[in-house]
């Protein structure tokens, strides 16, 4: 899977995870969940779980990404997201 695919993929399951929001936001690979997409961190741990089901139920183990030396990161941009899961799906 190239990771031109990866990045469509989760902008594509993002849009569709926020569709109902109201949001008035266009998605690139610049947008971050928190702070353009007032996510709070129940929506973080529902997204990474419809991204999981996006890429097959891979059981990916999100927690890499969302946690760093312990403690929860403050933000996370699409781009973040695609690097992670293209790291993931390599080694798979």
């Amino acid at each position: 899977m190239t990771a031109n695919t990866i990045e469509e993929t989760v902008i594509s399951t993002l849009e569709a995870f926020i569709q109902d929001w109201g949001l008035d936001a266009e998605i690139t690979p610049e947008t971050t969940i928190v702070e353009d997409l007032e996510f709070d961190s129940i929506d973080v741990i529902q997204f990474t779980v419809e991204l999981d089901k996006a890429f097959g139920n891979r059981k990916i183990g999100f927690q890499e990404l969302l946690m760093k030396d312990g403690r929860y990161v403050d933000d996370l941009s699409v781009a973040e997201f695609a690097s992670f899961l293209q790291g993931k799906l390599a080694t798979a």
